[in-house]
């Protein structure tokens, strides 16, 4: 393949990305509601071991695991923050609907540029 060819396949598979990471954080923004329903926490110790073990396991190469479970540490601290946001937002908006909020807390959103 030639250069502008394999630049092509990244563009292509970073989109990819992209759209799952966009469904992996739905997926955590849902766990945030479940989790606020159940009274759970945000942070869980042991379910992050638990991916960490499955991306570890489910890795071929040619990255190292270790360089791996950098990249994942990464994304479940975004996720993380996002199901916090969330929650935040819930929050808010529960204390408004009871006529409590002052409605000059906003929420971080994460997406500052």
């Amino acid at each position: 393949m030639t250069l502008e060819e394999l630049r092509m396949k990244i563009d292509e598979l970073d989109r990819q990305l992209v759209e799952l990471l966009s469904e992996r954080a739905r997926a955590a923004q849902m766990i945030g509601h479940l989790k606020v329903a159940t009274s759970l926490p945000v942070y869980e110790p042991g379910r992050e071991k638990v991916i960490y073990a499955n991306v570890r396991a489910a890795n071929k190469g040619p990255l190292p695991d270790i360089e791996l479970t950098h990249i994942y540490e990464r994304i479940i601290d975004v996720m993380r923050a996002l199901q916090r946001n969330e929650l935040a937002s819930e929050k808010h908006a529960q204390a408004n609907a009871q006529g409590q909020g002052t409605g000059a807390e906003a929420p971080e959103t994460g997406n500052e540029r």
